[in-house]
């Protein structure tokens, strides 16, 4: 599953709550109304994303991401990034093809 970062830590998402005069509650909310299950995302796991504190977090699920967004009316990449590709995901192959130099 792709995570998104937040950009600036947060700072994008706070700026839109605040044009829109919502808070975390009102936010959460707004994202069960765009949800079509209609489960939203929990007041907390808002205030990680707004945050600036400890608790703040900087990656969520694309879902998560989405639904903020919409419940905003901003467009997703101006609250979130994409996050960089790791070595760690990259498949690893021999410059010559992946025989078996034995």
């Amino acid at each position: 599953m792709t995570n998104l970062l937040r950009k600036n830590h947060g700072t994008p998402i706070r700026a839109a709550m605040e044009r829109h005069g919502l808070t975390g509650e009102k936010l959460a909310k707004a994202t069960k109304k765009a949800d079509a299950m209609g489960r939203g995302i929990s007041l907390a796991t808002v205030s990680k994303l707004a945050g600036r504190g400890e608790t703040a977090v900087d990656t969520c699920r694309l879902r998560t991401a989405w639904l903020i967004a919409t419940a905003l009316s901003e467009p997703l990449q101006d609250l979130f990034d994409m996050p960089s590709v790791s070595t760690d995901t990259v498949e690893r192959s021999s410059p010559h093809g992946d025989s078996d130099p034995r």
